[in-house]
């Protein structure tokens, strides 16, 4: 026997009711398909910045490291439905997922620090503080490297540059949860797990494809020659960054340099890959990423990225 079918004329039977409720929220004019609300994800945490730290720099040291993770993620969500094979196309979605949850909370700590770095929305605008950092600055007021915003290249280029990413990024979060500041080391403390991961699953990639056929390590050397110019630069000390290591808040990245480069020799090593002797790439006046200095290619990602929420910036998302 067939069970009833709803009547569509009723609450109950009416399965679009549910898609056009304001979930009782007064004076709420946004659209469903906005999603409802999202949590402030750093409710209950005491966000005072600590003493002797000025409020500025923490907030724009956040910025770096949140920019890093988030700019990094979207480049390798674009791998979602055109990674080798299942399995990596899954992957990478969650690595690119774990390090979309540490920009969201790096983020929103450099809002809690010093709001001005929020960029102004219309009055009334429902978009949290983290949301319009990543929606609503221009290219220029991103604070990531350029490692991150270069464009994936083919799968081995990919490998190559999230195992220099990660390195690098593990070397400092791994540092970073004796920050001063607790929501730092905190966010770092979760981070070094996902990033251990991270490290290792590019780290395993990168030896299969040096050490598997001979299409895979020539694609895997044009991506470490193309990518290795980029290498010096989150290794490079912005002065920001010193301030807020000085402060006892954040790390200095050329202390890392060594070990980073100890794990990287090693993999090259086992791998029989010679390192690059490709020079850095060179910034402006001695601008880079960090001063927001960047590529064509981040305005570009950032357009598609960006181009909804700025077109409803009224929006619930």
């Amino acid at each position: 026997m067939s069970p009833p079918t709803p009547d569509p004329s009723t609450a109950a039977g009416n399965v679009y009711d549910a898609l056009l409720e304001h979930h009782d929220v007064v004076g709420d004019d946004s659209q469903w398909a906005f999603g409802t609300d999202f949590e402030d994800p750093l409710a209950g945490v005491d966000t005072t910045v600590p003493d002797a730290v000025d409020a500025t720099d923490l907030a724009t040291y956040c910025l770096m490291l949140g920019d890093d993770a988030l700019v990094m993620s979207q480049r390798l969500s674009e791998w979602c439905s055109n990674a080798p094979d299942l399995e990596e196309d899954i992957a990478l979605a969650n690595v690119a997922l774990d390090l979309l949850g540490q920009a969201r909370l790096l983020l929103a700590r450099a809002a809690a620090a010093d709001p001005t770095v929020v960029p102004a929305l219309p009055e009334g605008s429902p978009v949290p503080a983290e949301d319009a950092l990543a929606f609503f600055r221009d290219a220029e007021q991103f604070r990531n490297v350029r490692l991150a915003e270069v464009p994936n290249g083919d799968f081995a280029h990919t490998v190559v540059r999230l195992l220099l990413f990660s390195t690098i990024r593990l070397a400092v979060f791994a540092r970073l949860v004796e920050s001063r500041d607790p929501v730092l080391a905190a966010i770092a403390a979760k981070g070094v797990k996902e990033l251990t991961y991270h490290r290792d699953f590019a780290g395993r990639w990168f030896l299969i494809l040096a050490r598997g056929t001979e299409e895979s390590r020539h694609r895997l050397l044009g991506g470490l020659d193309w990518l290795w110019p980029l290498y010096a630069e989150p290794l490079s000390t912005h002065p920001t960054e010193a301030r807020a290591a000085a402060a006892g808040v954040g790390v200095d990245p050329a202390e890392v340099a060594d070990e980073v480069d100890a794990v990287l020799e090693h993999l090259l090593a086992v791998s029989g890959v010679d390192r690059p002797g490709t020079a850095p790439l060179a910034g402006v006046q001695g601008r880079t990423g960090r001063s927001g200095l960047h590529t064509e290619a981040l305005s570009r990602m950032l357009a598609e990225m960006q181009v909804v929420a700025r077109a409803h910036p009224m929006g619930r998302w």
